[in-house]
């Protein structure tokens, strides 16, 4: 019988130390998780910054070509012209 009570007091042990185990992991998991979610808000800040930078970029741009930059006067004048193409597709399936 001794020899089944210290197989028993082994086998407790292991469990306890795998379930103390379980416990540290599953914290450590949740604290990952959390730190995931604070860095995938980050990120999804940095995007909306850097899309907003870029719409200020571009009107930046399209207001140097109508102030009378010569680099980008024909960049303005193919957007005018695609805006204009797009109004008249508007206004002809309106008539339609």
């Amino acid at each position: 019988m001794g020899n089944f009570e210290s197989i028993v007091d082994s086998l407790e042990n292991r469990i306890s130390k795998v379930l103390h185990k379980t416990e540290v992991l599953k914290q450590a998991n949740a604290k990952l998780i959390e730190e995931l979610s604070q860095t995938q808000n980050k990120i999804s800040d940095q995007k909306e910054l850097i899309n907003s930078w870029e719409e200020k970029y571009e009107t930046l741009k399209i207001a140097n070509s109508i102030l009378g930059s010569d680099e980008s006067k024909k960049e303005t004048k193919l957007k005018i012209n695609a805006l204009i193409r797009d109004i008249d597709h508007c206004i002809s399936q309106l008539s339609e």
